[in-house]
């Protein structure tokens, strides 16, 4: 497929509003795609380097080449020219890359040129998510959308998906199933305002601790045990307490789905930055799991002796999960019938925050395992207001935070793939964090200023707030009130930042 193809729909679909048309446009990019084009063509169209970063900056961005007159350059091309790109590395390392990047742009016709500026500053935000991309690829193939969802998210990702599709057509779903080893996407929960909204809207529900850890997955299958993340990187190797903890289990070949977390001699949570920092150390991790010993907590099982779970009633898939684990490895949790046990829902709230862990989950006890969707059958409660934002921008400090990146401009994702800014925040940072954030997002920068930088929007970062109020200043019409830094969520992708829609619809008195 040529790029000038590709960057013709990632036009398009950014000048469409509507979701159908954005998915009758991908459809047809399919239908001309070949398969080993689909590892390429989902993430471009996603803003996505499959090559990740590339240490290319707007020094070597910045210079104008005279585009091509014709367009010949093809999307595996243009991969193969990024991935010897990425290779460059030590002396001399800055000329060799503006060398190749001077080339590859020296091909690419002019709307080429814009196209892949984008891809290398992550300023492609033309809406083409891989949700729309599923309901794209199922209307180029003739594959139902769903059973290409369900594929997608066994498979851990679209484009192996796609590329099966592409070349076998819808046949080729039925080898994408559940497999001990192999990560799936995790299920996630909508936030509710209260434990009363989750009971009233759920009924006959189970009301679990909320804590405030790293989510994981852990497949054993015999003696191997892999433990994933919820972006499905594998950090078995870091978790070695993890591993043994599933060795000791019932059952020789599972799935199981929880987190991992760090308690005090007391047996409450230690910070998050503990926790996040010793499952995301590689070096000398015996040293650390002394420091920092870890504990796995589940609350779903997915697999358990080769069979297939997640069509299952969460109230049978917990069944199996007891059966298999120890109650002290399971998520604290009370089972209420509805409304009329809505005082031992509340109740149960009062006593997870006195030990420390930051809100409950409430979760439909018939709903099956939504592996990859944020289904309305798990609500989180949390006592604050908080949000996963994206930082866009940030400014320099003043004062004591002179020569630090300090004021952040925060964003959520839109419709459109998007971000739309809600305020600025310098609070509740720490010196250290100070320093981190300000060394992060310098990597980060696509555009440094006077006043600061303009970042990629890679960053996500979790902000309390005490509320909305209107603003003409900001493209959604609102404002955060009083938005504070709680952390840094480097376990998250942007895609899974919150949504304008979704803090719309929690402030309905401050919808504009």
């Amino acid at each position: 497929m040529l790029l000038s193809r590709l960057a013709d729909v990632s036009r398009e679909v950014a000048a469409s509003s509507a979701r159908s048309r954005k998915i009758a446009l991908l459809a047809e990019l399919f239908r001309e795609a070949e398969a080993e084009d689909a590892p390429i063509v989902i993430p471009y169209l996603a803003g996505r380097l499959p090559q990740g970063r590339l240490g290319v900056g707007w020094k070597v961005l910045g210079s104008p080449v005279a585009p091509a007159v014709d367009a010949t350059l093809t999307v595996r091309e243009v991969d193969a020219r990024l991935t010897e790109l990425g290779k460059v590395s030590g002396p001399g390392s800055q000329a060799e890359r503006a060398r190749l990047v001077e080339e590859l742009m020296g091909a690419a016709t002019g709307e080429e040129q814009r196209f892949l500026l984008g891809l290398l500053t992550g300023e492609v935000r033309q809406g083409a998510l891989d949700a729309v991309a599923v309901e794209g690829l199922a209307g180029a193939t003739g594959a139902a959308a769903g059973d290409v969802r369900r594929a997608v998210m066994l498979a851990g990702a679209l484009q192996p998906v796609a590329q099966a599709l592409l070349a076998d057509g819808p046949a080729a779903l039925e080898r994408f199933r559940l497999t001990v080893g192999r990560p799936v996407q995790p299920m996630l929960a909508h936030s509710a305002t209260s434990v009363a909204e989750a009971v009233g809207k759920l009924g006959a529900c189970a009301v679990e601790e909320k804590l405030d850890g790293i989510r994981v997955q852990v497949h054993r299958d015999g003696d191997a045990v892999r433990i994933h993340t919820r972006t499905l990187d594998d950090i078995t190797d870091r978790l070695p307490e993890v591993s043994a903890a599933a060795l000791e289990l019932r059952g020789t070949r599972f799935i199981l789905d929880g987190e991992v977390i760090a308690l005090d001699a007391a047996g409450r949570p230690r910070s998050f930055q503990e926790t996040a920092g010793r499952v995301g150390s590689r070096v000398d991790v015996a040293t650390a799991a002394a420091a920092v010993p870890v504990s796995p907590v589940f609350f779903d099982a997915l697999s358990v002796d080769g069979r297939d779970l997640l069509d299952l009633p969460f109230a049978e898939r917990h069944a199996e999960l007891a059966r298999l684990t120890p109650e002290p490895m399971r998520v604290r949790r009370t089972l209420v019938s509805g409304p009329p046990d809505l005082p031992a829902a509340e109740e149960f709230l009062k006593e997870t925050l006195l030990r420390g862990h930051e809100g409950v989950v409430v979760k439909s006890l018939d709903a099956p395992y939504s592996a990859g969707r944020r289904g309305a059958s798990w609500l989180k409660v949390k006592p604050v207001h908080t949000l996963d934002l994206v930082v866009l921008a940030a400014e320099w400090g003043h004062g004591r935070r002179t020569g630090k990146l300090s004021n952040l401009h925060l964003g959520a994702r839109t419709a459109d793939g998007g971000f739309a800014m809600l305020g600025k925040t310098f609070k509740g940072m720490t010196d250290a964090l100070l320093t981190w954030q300000t060394d992060r997002l310098r990597s980060l920068a696509v555009r440094e200023e006077r006043w600061g930088v303009t970042v990629r929007p890679e960053l996500v970062v979790e902000i309390a707030y005490d509320g909305l109020q209107r603003s003409t200043r900001y493209p959604a019409g609102v404002t955060l009130r009083f938005a504070r830094v709680i952390r840094y969520r480097e376990d998250k992708r942007p895609q899974e930042a919150d949504t304008v829609e979704t803090l719309l619809a929690a402030h309905p008195e401050v919808r504009p």
